[in-house]
Protein backbone atom coordinates (compact mmCIF):
# COMPACT_ATOMS: atom_id res chain seq x y z
CA UNK A 1 0.00 0.00 0.00
CA UNK A 2 1.33 3.45 -0.97
CA UNK A 3 1.53 5.69 2.11
CA UNK A 4 2.35 8.83 0.09
CA UNK A 5 -1.02 8.73 -1.63
CA UNK A 6 -3.00 11.92 -1.13
CA UNK A 7 -6.50 11.70 0.35
CA UNK A 8 -9.44 12.59 -1.88
CA UNK A 9 -10.52 15.23 0.61
CA UNK A 10 -8.86 17.30 3.29
CA UNK A 11 -10.01 16.69 6.85
CA UNK A 12 -11.37 19.77 8.67
CA UNK A 13 -8.42 19.79 11.08
CA UNK A 14 -6.05 20.17 8.11
CA UNK A 15 -8.11 23.03 6.67
CA UNK A 16 -7.94 24.95 9.96
CA UNK A 17 -4.16 24.65 10.21
CA UNK A 18 -2.64 27.78 8.61
CA UNK A 19 -0.20 27.48 5.74
CA UNK A 20 3.33 28.44 6.82
CA UNK A 21 3.97 31.86 5.28
CA UNK A 22 7.43 33.41 5.41
CA UNK A 23 8.83 36.51 3.67
CA UNK A 24 10.93 34.32 1.37
CA UNK A 25 8.03 31.99 0.53
CA UNK A 26 8.08 30.80 -3.09
CA UNK A 27 5.18 31.82 -5.32
CA UNK A 28 2.64 28.98 -5.20
CA UNK A 29 1.18 27.42 -8.32
CA UNK A 30 -2.37 28.71 -7.71
CA UNK A 31 -1.12 32.31 -7.57
CA UNK A 32 0.78 31.99 -10.85
CA UNK A 33 -2.11 30.08 -12.44
CA UNK A 34 -4.59 32.71 -11.23
CA UNK A 35 -2.54 35.51 -12.79
CA UNK A 36 -2.26 33.59 -16.08
CA UNK A 37 -6.00 32.87 -16.05
CA UNK A 38 -6.74 36.57 -15.56
CA UNK A 39 -4.52 37.37 -18.57
CA UNK A 40 -6.46 34.76 -20.58
CA UNK A 41 -9.69 36.35 -19.32
CA UNK A 42 -8.45 39.73 -20.55
CA UNK A 43 -7.63 38.22 -23.96
CA UNK A 44 -11.12 36.69 -24.10
CA UNK A 45 -12.55 40.11 -23.22
CA UNK A 46 -10.60 41.74 -26.04
CA UNK A 47 -11.88 39.12 -28.49
CA UNK A 48 -15.44 39.73 -27.25
CA UNK A 49 -15.11 43.53 -27.69
CA UNK A 50 -13.66 43.15 -31.20
CA UNK A 51 -16.44 40.71 -32.16
CA UNK A 52 -19.07 43.12 -30.80
CA UNK A 53 -17.63 45.99 -32.83
CA UNK A 54 -17.43 43.84 -35.96
CA UNK A 55 -21.01 42.61 -35.61
CA UNK A 56 -22.56 45.83 -34.28
CA UNK A 57 -24.94 46.30 -37.23
CA UNK A 58 -26.17 42.73 -36.90
CA UNK A 59 -26.65 43.18 -33.13
CA UNK A 60 -28.67 46.34 -33.80
CA UNK A 61 -30.87 44.64 -36.37
CA UNK A 62 -31.34 41.30 -34.58
CA UNK A 63 -31.48 42.27 -30.91
CA UNK A 64 -32.60 45.88 -31.06
CA UNK A 65 -34.78 45.86 -34.17
CA UNK A 66 -32.96 49.00 -35.34
CA UNK A 67 -32.03 49.67 -38.95
CA UNK A 68 -28.28 50.45 -38.91
CA UNK A 69 -28.83 53.05 -41.70
CA UNK A 70 -31.47 54.98 -39.71
CA UNK A 71 -30.75 57.96 -37.46
CA UNK A 72 -31.06 55.69 -34.41
CA UNK A 73 -28.60 53.24 -35.96
CA UNK A 74 -26.04 55.94 -36.66
CA UNK A 75 -26.47 57.38 -33.14
CA UNK A 76 -25.95 53.92 -31.65
CA UNK A 77 -22.29 54.06 -32.65
CA UNK A 78 -21.81 56.44 -29.72
CA UNK A 79 -23.15 53.68 -27.47
CA UNK A 80 -20.76 51.22 -29.10
CA UNK A 81 -17.85 53.62 -28.51
CA UNK A 82 -18.84 53.98 -24.85
CA UNK A 83 -19.05 50.19 -24.43
CA UNK A 84 -15.64 49.73 -26.06
CA UNK A 85 -13.96 52.43 -23.94
CA UNK A 86 -15.43 51.17 -20.64
CA UNK A 87 -14.60 47.57 -21.61
CA UNK A 88 -11.02 48.52 -22.47
CA UNK A 89 -10.57 50.33 -19.15
CA UNK A 90 -11.95 47.37 -17.18
CA UNK A 91 -9.68 44.97 -19.08
CA UNK A 92 -6.65 47.19 -18.50
CA UNK A 93 -7.41 47.34 -14.76
CA UNK A 94 -7.74 43.55 -14.67
CA UNK A 95 -4.41 43.18 -16.46
CA UNK A 96 -2.69 45.46 -13.94
CA UNK A 97 -4.33 43.54 -11.09
CA UNK A 98 -3.08 40.25 -12.58
CA UNK A 99 0.46 41.60 -12.46
CA UNK A 100 -0.06 42.73 -8.85
CA UNK A 101 -1.43 39.29 -7.89
CA UNK A 102 1.60 37.65 -9.45
CA UNK A 103 3.79 39.89 -7.27
CA UNK A 104 1.77 38.90 -4.18
CA UNK A 105 -0.75 41.69 -3.57
CA UNK A 106 -3.63 40.60 -1.36
CA UNK A 107 -5.77 43.63 -2.28
CA UNK A 108 -5.39 42.81 -5.99
CA UNK A 109 -6.23 39.15 -5.29
CA UNK A 110 -9.41 40.13 -3.45
CA UNK A 111 -10.38 42.67 -6.14
CA UNK A 112 -9.98 40.10 -8.91
CA UNK A 113 -12.03 37.61 -6.91
CA UNK A 114 -14.78 40.25 -6.62
CA UNK A 115 -14.59 40.91 -10.39
CA UNK A 116 -14.86 37.18 -11.09
CA UNK A 117 -17.76 36.75 -8.67
CA UNK A 118 -19.69 39.67 -10.18
CA UNK A 119 -19.09 38.34 -13.68
CA UNK A 120 -20.34 34.88 -12.66
CA UNK A 121 -23.45 36.37 -11.02
CA UNK A 122 -24.21 38.49 -14.10
CA UNK A 123 -23.86 35.40 -16.30
CA UNK A 124 -26.23 33.52 -14.01
CA UNK A 125 -28.78 36.37 -14.10
CA UNK A 126 -28.58 36.45 -17.90
CA UNK A 127 -29.06 32.67 -18.02
CA UNK A 128 -32.04 32.89 -15.63
CA UNK A 129 -33.53 35.58 -17.89
CA UNK A 130 -33.37 33.21 -20.86
CA UNK A 131 -30.05 34.02 -22.52
CA UNK A 132 -28.17 30.92 -23.59
CA UNK A 133 -24.62 30.23 -22.44
CA UNK A 134 -22.69 29.20 -25.53
CA UNK A 135 -19.07 29.27 -26.64
CA UNK A 136 -19.96 32.24 -28.81
CA UNK A 137 -21.41 34.23 -25.91
CA UNK A 138 -20.23 33.69 -22.33
CA UNK A 139 -19.04 30.11 -21.84
CA UNK A 140 -15.32 30.83 -22.19
CA UNK A 141 -15.32 33.91 -19.97
CA UNK A 142 -17.55 32.18 -17.42
CA UNK A 143 -15.23 29.18 -17.25
CA UNK A 144 -12.19 31.44 -16.87
CA UNK A 145 -13.90 33.44 -14.12
CA UNK A 146 -14.69 30.24 -12.20
CA UNK A 147 -11.10 29.02 -12.57
CA UNK A 148 -9.74 32.42 -11.45
CA UNK A 149 -11.96 32.29 -8.38
CA UNK A 150 -10.83 28.76 -7.54
CA UNK A 151 -7.13 29.52 -8.02
CA UNK A 152 -7.04 32.79 -6.11
CA UNK A 153 -9.16 31.51 -3.23
CA UNK A 154 -6.82 28.59 -2.52
CA UNK A 155 -5.07 28.37 0.83
CA UNK A 156 -1.63 28.65 -0.78
CA UNK A 157 -2.58 31.78 -2.77
CA UNK A 158 -4.08 33.36 0.34
CA UNK A 159 -0.99 32.58 2.43
CA UNK A 160 1.35 33.96 -0.25
CA UNK A 161 -0.65 37.19 -0.53
CA UNK A 162 -0.75 37.60 3.26
CA UNK A 163 2.85 36.62 3.93
CA UNK A 164 4.90 38.98 6.07
CA UNK A 165 7.02 41.37 4.03
CA UNK A 166 10.71 41.96 4.61
CA UNK A 167 11.50 45.33 6.16
CA UNK A 168 12.94 47.60 3.48
CA UNK A 169 16.50 48.64 4.15
CA UNK A 170 16.25 52.38 3.51
CA UNK A 171 19.19 54.13 5.16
Amino acid sequence: MNVDKRAAFEPPAELVRPVEATPDMKRPGPTAAGAVLVVLRVIAGIVWLVALAAQWEQVLADDGGIDPESAEGVASYGVLGFILVVGAVVLLVQLLLAFAVYRGSNAARLTLMIFATLSIVVSWIDYAAGQEITIRTTLVTLALDILVLLALSSRAARAYARRPRRASSVE
